[in-house]
């Protein structure tokens, strides 16, 4: 390895430690912060991304870049990732960075009141500029990357993946869902309703029993925080992680799996390589990846069978009353219902992509030009009522439920249900790792499980690609074939 390569990993150990900041800062505002300081936070992040574009970009990267070599595939991979990372910087001033961070976080502020309120209004104006300076980062970017536009924004999410490839998945999809969710409603409705939970379920009591679960996960208390906030989320450090969640009183599902599906995040960045930490290649495969390990251990693991009889009785002991409706048959009647809700992130494994197709749709259409921002409304209803037969009675419940568009986040909707796809085939691949992982599971036991991810998945970091990491782990790229299998086996014998 040469003088230049290790000047390289330096530079970008610096990087990553003020990126590491700035999630710090970024969980702060979502889970801390006093309303008042959004405006002084906003700029902080601005002035810190700032900073991590001019280190990235500045003259010596490139000279540097053209003399380093290394050595070795993991080494090899890094400097292939610090050169990709370069392009991307390097197609984009500073100023449009800047501004970007500042317009996306003064949009997410407003988000939240237009949300409280119902009220698309007061945040299109918000949403208009964060829309335009997306549009401005893409075209930018395109170039650079030789991508389309749109295509260029997904590459920062899940590198590797490109529209043209997911759009005959999403087309295959809604042609499944078609006759699956009929089905699945026609069955569901012949093996009659849930008893409901007794409830009701204590706040403080579901604080305690999430943060249980999650530990018994194996994620660990000193490494760990979990706290609450509008939109449910992982962030912080691979060394100090923080998890989100929010309760209601009348539901312990809600916050439960919430935070069991965040563990999947967390235990994805406890899991990372720590040879290269701080490093391009130590980081995390991307979003399509980081959500196959939340929506492993949530979907495919948590809302089993198996482990829905263990479950049951540690919510019985937490929350008493009789034990019957805790028991693994009903529990799976109530948290794997099948209905046509408005929510995405309440809907259930066979609607869920639908939720996703919407919004990736309609977000290229957005960056294409194609659809206006004073648009989307009308756009979200009538493209909901296509694909599931529903309209929202509003907006907080349509166009205004995700965080996403407002903070900027344009391209990474797709890694949902790639990730959800990606899941079942990692745990078809799991179990016949593992045949006893059910008797495991009965008994809250998922270590096998774990560490089978640890080895094939987390320790990985993102020297792999997408595809070739689901290669390497399964011995086949990304096949939507597993995800039918395993909701066809769920849902519809």
């Amino acid at each position: 390895m040469t003088a230049a390569y290790d000047r390289l990993k330096t530079r970008f150990a610096r990087i990553a430690a003020l990126g590491e900041a700035s999630a710090m800062l970024g969980w702060d505002a979502s889970a801390m912060m006093p309303p008042g300081g959004g405006a002084a936070r906003g700029e902080q992040l601005a002035t810190i991304a700032g900073l991590c574009h001019e280190l990235l970009t500045a003259p010596e990267v490139a000279d540097d870049l053209a003399a380093a070599s290394a050595t070795g595939e993991w080494d090899s991979a890094n400097l292939d990732l610090m050169r990709r990372a370069h392009t991307r910087a390097t197609a984009l001033p500073t100023s449009l960075v800047e501004a970007t961070t500042r317009a996306n976080s003064a949009c997410e502020k407003i988000w939240r009141e237009a949300r409280r309120t119902s009220d698309f209004a007061l945040v299109r104006p918000a949403l208009e500029e964060v829309v335009r300076l997306q549009r401005e980062t893409a075209t930018a970017l395109a170039p650079a990357l030789g991508l389309s536009p749109y295509d260029a924004l997904m590459d920062g999410f899940q590198r590797g993946v490109t529209a043209a490839e997911v759009e005959p998945i999403f087309a295959a999809y809604e042609t499944f869902l078609a006759h699956a969710l009929p089905r699945a409603e026609e069955i569901q409705a012949r093996r009659g309703h849930a008893t409901p939970l007794p409830g009701p379920f204590p706040v403080a009591t579901q604080r305690d029993l999430a943060r249980r679960m999650s530990l018994r996960m194996g994620l660990e208390a000193e490494h760990s925080r979990l706290d609450e906030s509008l939109h449910p989320f992982c962030g912080g450090t691979p060394t100090d992680v923080r998890i989100t969640t929010r309760y209601r009183e009348d539901d312990a599902a809600q916050a439960l799996l919430g935070v069991l599906h965040e563990t999947g995040h967390a235990l994805y960045e406890r899991g990372l390589p720590t040879a290269y930490a701080l490093q391009p290649v130590g980081e995390a495969a991307g979003m399509a990846a980081h959500e196959s390990q939340s929506l492993i251990i949530e979907m495919q693991t948590c809302r089993s069978d198996a482990y829905l009889a263990f479950l049951g009785r540690e919510l019985h002991a937490a929350f008493g009353g009789p034990a019957a409706p805790y028991a693994a048959d009903n529990l799976g009647k109530l948290w794997r219902h099948v209905e046509r809700g408005f929510i995405r992130v309440d809907a259930d494994e066979i609607t869920y992509p639908a939720h996703i197709i919407l919004r990736f749709r309609m977000e290229r259409a957005l960056i294409a030009g194609d659809l206006a921002v004073a648009d989307i409304p009308g756009a979200w209803n009538e493209g909901l009522h296509r694909l599931l037969g529903i309209t929202p009675p509003d907006d907080a419940r349509g166009c205004l439920q995700d965080i996403h568009w407002h903070d900027g986040a344009f391209g990474y909707f797709p890694s949902y249900t790639l990730g959800a796809m990606a899941a079942a085939q990692l745990m078809r691949a799991a179990r016949l790792a593992i045949p006893d992982l059910d008797t495991r599971l009965e008994q809250g036991d998922a270590s096998a499980l774990i560490a089978w991810l640890r080895t094939h998945v987390h320790s990985q970091g993102s020297r792999l690609g997408f595809q070739d990491l689901l290669r390497a782990a399964t011995g086949k790229p990304l096949d939507p074939a597993d995800f039918q299998a395993h909701l066809t086996a769920r849902y519809l014998d």
